[in-house]
């Protein structure tokens, strides 16, 4: 017997990879990154990726699927083109912040994108896969915000 709930299951599920590559990928960029603040940033944003993937999980078996537990191939390939790069380029905070900008625009298009979904699916805002989607899309845009005021604050430093 099929989920009915299988799309938005599928929906979520893509989300969690991209909350993994986030996780990934801020926890890299803290390891890049020679300054405090930077790196308690860095830190911290992972730790929220961790607890967004957590909620989408459980989401995601409340509605009677398995939940993916993995980052993307995409997210993993783009990490490693990253450290080829800081390889040959360095690992300065503004060069950090601007691959992090890049991977944060990523993730708000993959949440709009997911919203657009679940509406078609016909999800909306009294469902609790939707609110929760629209809640963690809130996130990552001030996750978005914040580290381009910090991307131009060190290219106004330099």
């Amino acid at each position: 017997m099929s989920n009915p709930n299988k799309d938005v299951i599928d929906v979520l599920n893509d989300l969690i990879e991209y909350s993994k590559d986030g996780e990934k990928g801020f926890k890299a960029s803290a390891d890049d990154v020679k300054n405090a603040e930077l790196k308690s940033f860095f830190i911290q944003r992972a730790s929220d990726c961790a607890g967004a993937a957590g909620e989408l999980q459980s989401e995601v078996r409340r509605l009677g699927g398995d939940p993916e537990t993995s980052t993307s191939i995409s997210g993993d390939m783009h990490r490693g083109w990253l450290n080829l790069k800081a390889m040959v380029t360095g690992k300065d905070d503004e060069a950090v912040l601007n691959e992090v900008e890049r991977g944060e625009d990523h993730a708000l298009k993959a949440y709009k994108e997911a919203r657009e979904k679940l509406v078609k699916l016909g999800r909306t805002a009294s469902d609790e896969a939707y609110a929760l989607v629209e809640k963690q899309l809130q996130g990552v845009q001030r996750n978005h915000d914040q580290v381009k005021i910090l991307r131009d604050a060190a290219r106004a430093r330099s």
